[in-house]
């Protein structure tokens, strides 16, 4: 599972004309889930999102998460995130989770993100054509994945 987070001013998602979901200054996440994913990426990741210190504190460095400042969530779903543009010209999608597993963990995901933390948290719909619109604020971007977690970086040489 993978997250591209953005610190934002605020952030919005359209879907046919109409705002499915937006949100004052807090964090855009944009979700891609790989066929391999599991509930514990999810619950990883969940911790991550909102525990990340990405926001400013009294000294302007980063050291305050989004539970500390109160910040707000908009959760999109991007499959596209698992593109692999390595061969050729068009992105392979092959690694990406299909709709159904992808939308159940997609739910999970979001469901994790509410039950740690008070934040208000929007969505936008999922497999719908979206535009999305944001003020990134930093600018801050930053990409997770929950690989990672299970790849031990200490090891002694």
């Amino acid at each position: 599972m993978r997250v591209v987070l953005q610190r934002v001013r605020q952030a919005s998602v359209t879907v046919n004309g109409k705002v499915a979901g937006a949100i004052g200054p807090g964090l855009a996440v944009l979700v891609g889930i790989a066929r391999a994913d599991t509930e514990l990426d999810a619950e990883y990741l969940a911790d991550k999102v909102i525990n990340l210190r990405v926001f400013p504190d009294e000294e302007g460095r980063m050291n305050r998460s989004l539970v500390e400042t109160g910040g707000e969530l908009l959760v999109i779903s991007q499959f596209t995130l698992y593109g692999d543009c390595r061969k050729g010209r068009r992105p392979d999608f092959t690694a990406a989770a299909g709709p159904e597993e992808a939308r159940n963990l997609y739910n999970y995901f979001v469901a994790a993100l509410r039950a740690r933390c008070n934040a208000r948290i929007t969505t936008g719909v999922f497999q719908a054509e979206m535009e999305v619109s944001l003020t990134n604020h930093g600018p801050v971007t930053l990409i997770c994945d929950s690989i990672k977690r299970l790849v031990k970086t200490d090891q002694p040489k």
